[in-house]
């Protein structure tokens, strides 16, 4: 197996959906937001965080490449009890999730003069609709093209407001946050924050799935194959650019709001956008604006879009797997009606979540966090079903994780397990409260 210019063309798509998928709430306000509040001393912290998820989002990508099946095919096979699992927790999730991105989406459409007047509530319903004719009408094609010039933007814009921050130099004296942050994050009470940011940075572990699904798609839409090799540096590719971005954003949040941006996320989801965007402009000059809103939109908008994607997805591949014997049968027409009806079915669930929490006066930090802490607490138990499905007998020890690899993910589940149980333990039972 040899990478070559050509069959690296034809590969690229799943892991930069991947990318797409993680660079929103994660980057946009917990990043952004860690660098506000504590600085640089949680960069640490997150590049740590991306390298013990990273042997587990690379599962679905080696086990498909190894196989030719599907994740999910995997885990029916394995054991009994994964796929269920799996179901019921994306039922649960993927609802969540959704409406939590779709929400952040359409706050900062208000940062554009002419959605400006537009209920939030109202902008975010246009941004679930619109997503849902995209993958409706354009199917994963539309998904792929849409999702790469998001991407790139959003990295590219991004970069440059790196760039001339890092040029004006930071706001406040942030230097010296790296080791002496004040506030400090390392205190039992920051769990609440910690876990979240956790949780999403870069993605929540059942993502795994989803580029084993993606890479289907591809293959059916370009007629191409991957190989292991191919396929790996496709997903590579689009974990680099997660992690670039998650220390992009961080550095924005430092340098513009440390010490001044503890409130932040305080207030309406209207107040939170709004401070966004000023606290940038006011450290960057007027003209950033044409870069912040752009950037910060495409990243909330292209994780709306694959999310949008990735949830109806593979929850429609988990019930024609439960539901018949054999391989999954993600090109026939059935399964394709089934995808439609699932991404009808989360519009409208995501829609009924939004309608909750407005009535219920839940803010927009409450209702992205929960989502972002129950992705951490559930990320154990799909590390655990990764691993022992790709170190099963489906797959062939040439394919399996080397010494290092396997090394790096027991300390990775350990690291997911030890931080859950302290979070339920500050949480449930008042340890360091």
């Amino acid at each position: 197996m040899e990478l070559s210019r050509k069959g690296i063309q034809k590969s690229l798509g799943p892991g930069i959906l991947l990318a797409g998928a993680c660079i929103g709430g994660s980057h946009l306000m917990s990043s952004t937001t860690a660098g506000a509040k504590f600085g640089f001393a949680l960069i640490f912290l997150i590049l740590l965080t991306n390298l013990f998820k990273y042997p587990f989002l690379l599962i679905g990508t080696r086990f498909t490449s190894a196989t030719g099946l599907s994740l999910l095919e995997g885990f029916k096979a394995r054991n009994r009890f994964y796929l269920p699992i799996y179901l019921v927790v994306s039922l649960i999730t993927g609802t969540f999730t959704i409406a939590a991105v779709s929400f952040v989406t359409g706050l900062l459409l208000k940062n554009i003069p002419i959605f400006s007047s537009f209920p939030p509530m109202d902008l975010s319903i246009g941004i679930l609709v619109v997503s849902g004719l995209i993958l409706l009408l354009g199917q994963y094609r539309a998904l792929d093209r849409i999702s790469k010039v998001l991407v790139t933007l959003l990295t590219l814009f991004t970069g440059i407001a790196v760039i001339s921050l890092i040029t004006r130099g930071p706001l406040g004296d942030v230097g010296s946050s790296w080791i002496n942050s004040d506030p400090s994050p390392w205190t039992l009470t920051n769990l609440s924050f910690l876990i979240p940011l956790m949780g999403w940075m870069p993605g929540p572990v059942e993502l795994c799935v989803w580029p084993s699904l993606w890479m289907f798609s591809r293959s059916k839409d370009i007629n191409y194959k991957p190989n292991l090799k191919e396929a790996e540096f496709d997903f590579n590719l689009g974990y680099l650019i997660t992690v670039i971005t998650a220390i992009f954003f961080v550095i924005l949040g430092a340098f513009t709001m440390y010490g001044t941006g503890e409130g932040m996320l305080s207030g309406s989801g209207v107040s939170f956008a709004q401070n966004l965007i000023r606290l940038y402009t006011e450290a960057m000059g007027g003209w950033s604006k044409w870069i912040i809103v752009p950037s910060a939109f495409a990243a909330m908008f292209s994780t709306t879009l694959t999310c949008l994607d990735a949830y109806p997805r593979s929850i429609s591949a988990s019930q024609g797997l439960l539901l018949k014997r054999g391989n999954d049968q993600s090109s026939s027409s059935s399964e394709n009606k089934r995808l439609q009806i699932w991404v009808v079915i989360h519009i409208f669930t995501a829609l009924s979540a939004l309608l909750i929490a407005k009535s219920g006066g839940i803010g927009v930090k409450d209702f992205v966090f929960s989502a972002m802490t129950g992705s951490f607490l559930t990320a154990p138990i799909f590390a655990w079903m990764a691993m022992d499905t790709l170190n099963s007998p489906l797959v062939q020890s040439k394919y399996r994780y080397g010494s290092f690899m396997t090394l790096l993910s027991k300390i990775g589940l350990v690291f997911l397990i030890v931080f859950s149980l302290l979070f339920i333990a500050n949480s449930f039972f008042g340890l360091g409260g």
